[in-house]
């Protein structure tokens, strides 16, 4: 995968994660992100950092979304 493909891909889950906040109102889980420290808008970084970062989040965001105990996120309205 392209440095840009990954950025993109780090700044869609970045999105996801916002929803799934905003909608559940749970908190996914930031330590290991936070770690990273790593943004999608941190363009001059390497792409193994936004590697890195996109394992974070989605790591984060699985386990959270593991722990739910809701049977699914309210879509979003259109």
């Amino acid at each position: 995968m392209k440095k840009q493909e990954l950025i993109h891909l780090h700044g869609l889950l970045a999105q996801v994660q916002n929803h799934y906040e905003e909608k559940t109102g749970n908190e996914v889980e930031h330590d290991e992100y936070e770690r990273v420290n790593v943004r999608p808008t941190s363009i001059h970084m390497s792409k193994d950092d936004h590697k890195d970062a996109v394992f974070a989040l989605a790591g984060g965001i699985t386990s959270e979304m593991g722990d739910d105990k809701s049977e699914q996120v309210p879509a979003a309205a259109d």
